[in-house]
Order: C-alpha cells, then sequence, then structure tokens
C-alpha cells in the first residue's frame, strides 16, 4: 500500500474521531427543536359556536342553525358563546338574527337580539345612537338606490330671506345648501329594515342612525320648511369634508349700475349741489357741412 494512501486514511480517522468528540460536546446543552416543541406545554383548543349553514337575517335561531367547533383561545372572538344552549336557552325565548351570518362564521352577541327582544328596528341602533325618520322621494333619496346598511350625507336646502326691494331691482330669490350631517348609517328605507335587501323601491320614508346633536339639526331642519336630501357614500368610505355653505340667487336679478366714486377733493358734501351731474347736456349734431348744438336731458341726472 502507497504511504500517501495511508496518510490520508489516517487523517480522515482523525478527522471523524474529532468531529464525533464535538459532537458529544455540544449536543447535551442544545437540544433538537422537536425536543423543545415537545416539551412546551399545550394550549387545549376552546369551543366556540358557529353558524352550521347561512343564516339570513331576520330568522328564529334553532339547533338546526348551530354547531360547536374548536379553535385556538387566542382565535375566539370576543363575544362568542361556548355552547349552543347558552343562545337557544334565554329568558325570552331563542334570539333573532339582526345580521346575515355565512357558514362557520362565529355567532357573537352582537349580531343577536337580547333575552326576550322582537326583531325590531330599535334592536338595529348603536348604542349611544338614536334613530330618526325623515320624509324623502326619489328625487331626494338617490332614485330609490339607497338601502339599509348603506351610508350616506343629509343636505338641507332652503330659501333664504329676501333682500328689501328697491326701485333700481327687481324681486329676486335667493336660496342656500349645505352639508348638515355626513356619513350617517341608513337604518330602514320605508318598514325595510333587513341590511341584506337588494331590490331598490321608491322611497317615502328614511330612518337614519345619528347622534342626539343630529337628531336636534334634523328635527330644526324639518320645521324649517327646507328641503332634506340624501347623498350616497360609496361602501367603505367615511371621510368627513370640511362643511361648505353655497347660495343660488335667482337669474332674473338686476343691480342698477353704481356709480363711480368722486375723485378725492370733489366729495359732495350734504347741501352741495356742485358736483351733482347737470341736469342737461349739449350735443353737436353735424348735417353735411352745417353743425349745430342741441340741448338735450342728462340721462344720468338723478331727478
Amino acid at each position: 500500500m502507497r504511504l500517501g494512501t495511508i496518510i490520508s486514511i489516517g487523517a480522515s480517522l482523525v478527522l471523524a474521531l474529532g468531529a464525533l468528540l464535538i459532537a458529544r460536546l455540544w449536543l447535551p446543552n442544545h437540544p433538537p427543536h422537536s425536543a423543545q416543541a415537545a416539551a412546551a406545554p399545550r394550549v387545549d383548543d376552546v369551543p366556540v359556536v358557529v353558524a352550521s349553514l347561512p343564516i339570513p337575517w331576520g330568522a328564529k335561531l334553532d339547533s338546526h342553525y348551530l354547531k360547536v367547533v374548536k379553535m385556538p383561545p387566542e382565535d375566539r372572538p370576543q363575544g362568542a358563546y361556548a355552547n349552543v344552549g347558552q343562545i337557544l336557552n334565554q329568558d325570552g325565548g331563542p334570539p333573532v338574527a339582526l345580521q346575515a351570518m355565512a357558514e362557520q362564521e362565529p355567532v357573537l352577541a352582537s349580531k343577536l337580539t337580547g333575552p326576550g327582544e322582537r326583531e325590531t328596528l330599535a334592536a338595529l341602533v348603536a348604542p349611544g345612537m338614536r334613530a330618526f325618520t325623515i320624509g324623502v322621494t326619489a328625487a331626494t333619496a338617490g332614485g330609490g338606490h339607497i338601502l339599509p346598511g348603506d351610508r350616506v350625507d343629509v343636505l338641507y336646502s332652503r330659501e333664504l330671506p329676501q333682500p328689501p326691494a328697491n326701485k333700481d331691482s327687481w324681486n329676486y330669490k335667493l336660496y342656500g345648501t349645505t352639508v348638515l350631517i355626513q356619513s350617517v348609517r341608513v337604518l330602514g328605507v320605508d318598514l325595510n329594515a333587513n341590511p341584506t335587501s337588494t331590490q331598490p323601491a321608491v322611497p317615502s320614508t328614511a330612518t337614519l342612525e345619528v347622534s342626539m346633536q343630529d337628531a336636534e339639526k334634523l328635527a330644526l331642519a324639518v320645521q324649517g320648511g327646507g328641503t332634506l336630501s340624501l347623498a350616497l357614500r360609496r361602501p367603505g368610505s367615511s371621510e368627513i369634508e370640511p362643511l361648505t355653505h353655497f347660495m343660488l340667487d335667482d337669474p332674473r336679478r338686476y343691480s342698477a349700475p353704481t356709480a363711480a366714486p368722486a375723485a378725492p377733493g370733489l366729495a359732495r358734501g350734504r347741501g352741495d349741489h356742485s358736483a351733482a351731474p347737470a341736469r342737461t347736456a349739449s350735443v353737436t349734431v353735424v348735417s353735411g357741412d352745417a353743425s349745430t348744438s342741441v340741448t338735450v336731458p342728462n340721462e344720468t341726472a338723478r331727478f
């Protein structure tokens, strides 16, 4: 056997023994990841009631709508139920769904009526808010396309007090409009309070979810004799624009021309008529080679 081969084999054995020694020294202080995972305490999943099939808005719950699944505690939503009996055995009977729920969606207390509550519009009003109904038409309510669950801005238009008339101006009307409330939720249109409805209709009333202060604004606007209009927002839009006020006057408005201001030192005082326009003016009429001076009334003079 060649000497080089013997030296190569010997070196390999030395390296192998060194690697084995290092592994024995390192492994006891660094257990494998799987061993660390096995040593960590395991947290059991918790029961959560979910919809066993799609639950429509307004449905009175029973056992065929509900089932219990297990999920990690950190995934359990606030207001969830641990068993079906907590939902169906309430005082006053099983609750009614205030929102449509998809299959496998957790059933939360905020989506159901309270114990003994009926399926009424009052159950949809958020805490601290009020439901206020206004009269609308197809023209003032988005052509009938505004439905429960939409968000709208409320505009108030009215005729403003007319300025006093004088002999140099015609009578005209002045109109103004302002954004009264922004981004309010529509609770109902006529008697429809189903937020899952998709069929537009020509409305006669709209019920809005507003604060107490905004309810006062609407009440004053209704009594003011103006017109309340709803501007439909796109879904998810909640920005608040700076308040604006617009006025529109009658196009028949006529204002008499305003006299040019007098030059300094020529201001006319009370009883001083020296700077008043002359009542007559001289006009030169030219006919062929002859010219004649004619006196005519001055139309700019005030009588």
